[in-house]
Order: structure tokens, then C-alpha cells, then sequence
């Protein structure tokens, strides 16, 4: 999933976006309301996770707005606020589930979980497209009885794909979904993350799903057809 992530305080920023990112979720860790007001206007997020208090724009505001633009991604809150009043004025104002700081990050990675599975391609834990299982828990490809270990990156690009079935993604496309915000992927990084992962689904006889499409970008076909 891509997840923006609105902290404060570096302190508690870096830890969740490492452990987000270890488990293979695709982060834009952010410190302040006005820049997330711009990611959001930017690009599509499948959950936002934001600190209730923040500089310039309360994440209870960005919450409020991004529910006033029509948006439906899961919005989990973080903060220290723990009254019945506050829990029911963040949910009020469209937030999906609520977690105090300090967070701990088998709670945060699990309500992560949760929340993801809101998504109408996820079946629990587990993406599937034809006979092709991607099971974000493990960061495993499964395919009828074998099973392949990705590293984050590798697993990122085939959720992705797998989220547009048979749809020709560019370069640019892909990158911009894969890689951080302010972040630039090397120019041959697409090429190298394209073959590993092909490498990869080879063992499950899955190689030939990853197509590319010369001068237009990459797709995945099932099965080659």
C-alpha cells in the first residue's frame, strides 16, 4: 500500500516509516499539515496516518477536508488526546480507527493490516489475480504449490502491477507509485527492480506475466495472454 504518514516529531516519524517500510508499504513521511495538504492534492493514498496535533494544519483538519473532497482511504489518527470526547470527535470527523502515542508498532502494523483489507482486491491478507497469490504478512508470491520470498521493493512493484491488471504502466507511472516522496530512483533502477523480480517469479513460473511493452512502459498478463 502507499501510505502517507503526517508526524511531528522526527523521533516517532523515523521509526514508523521504517518499520511501514520494512513491511512493505510504500511511505511519504511528512512533518508538516501545509506539505500533506499538498501530497494529498498530488497523489492517491490507500491510508493516511496522521498525529491529531501538527504544525500549520491539525491532522484533525486534514482529515476533515480529505473527507470533504470525497476521498475514502482508511485515515488512522495518532495522539496522545485519550477521552471519550476526543476519540468520538476524531471518528466524527471521518477518521477510521485511532491509536495513542506512543505507538506500538505491532499495534500500528497490525491495525495497518486491518485497515488495508478494505481494499475490493484484497481477499484478508492476500492479493490475488488469476491464479497468483501475493501475501503482504510474508512478502511471499505464491503460485499453485510454490511459494517465493520478495524483498520490499520487488513486492511493492508486483502489488502495484497487480492492482492494474493488463493496464499499460510507464516508467513514470511506476516510479512515482514506488519510490518516496522526494526521493529520485536512479535512471536504471526500474530496469534492475524489472529483472530482479522476473528472476524471481520465474521460480513460480511466473516470469512471462511481466510484460514489457517497448516505448509505452510494463504491464502484467496473466498467463501470457
Amino acid at each position: 500500500m502507499r501510505i502517507l504518514l503526517v508526524e511531528d516529531d522526527p523521533g516517532q516519524l523515523e521509526p514508523l516509516e521504517v518499520a511501514l517500510s520494512d513491511a512493505g508499504h510504500i511511505v511519504d513521511g511528512i512533518r508538516d499539515g501545509e506539505i500533506a495538504q499538498w501530497a494529498l492534492r498530488e497523489r492517491d493514498y490507500d491510508l493516511l496516518i496522521l498525529d491529531w496535533m501538527l504544525p500549520q494544519v491539525s491532522g484533525l483538519d486534514l482529515c476533515r477536508q480529505y473527507r470533504k473532497a470525497g476521498k475514502a482511504s482508511p485515515v488512522l489518527m495518532l495522539t496522545a488526546k485519550d477521552t471519550t470526547l476526543d476519540k468520538v470527535t476524531g471518528l466524527d470527523a471521518g477518521a477510521d480507527d485511532y491509536l495513542l502515542k506512543p505507538a506500538d508498532l505491532f499495534e500500528l502494523l497490525a491495525r495497518v493490516r486491518a485497515l488495508g483489507r478494505r481494499s475490493p482486491l484484497l481477499q484478508g491478507d492476500i492479493l490475488q489475480l488469476d491464479d497468483l497469490q501475493l501475501q503482504k504478512a510474508t512478502l511471499t508470491a505464491a503460485r499453485e504449490e510454490n511459494t517465493v520470498q520478495l524483498s520490499a521493493r520487488e513486492f511493492q512493484l508486483l502489488e502495484y502491477l497487480m492492482r492494474h491488471p493488463r493496464q499499460i504502466l510507464s516508467r513514470d507511472q511506476i516510479e512515482q507509485a514506488l519510490w518516496e516522496w522526494g526521493s529520485e530512483p536512479e535512471s536504471n533502477a526500474m530496469t534492475t527492480l524489472v529483472r530482479r523480480l522476473r528472476q524471481r517469479l520465474q521460480t513460480i513460473g511466473a516470469a512471462d506475466w511481466i510484460e514489457t511493452v517497448y516505448g509505452m512502459g510494463y504491464r502484467i498478463n496473466p498467463k501470457g495472454n
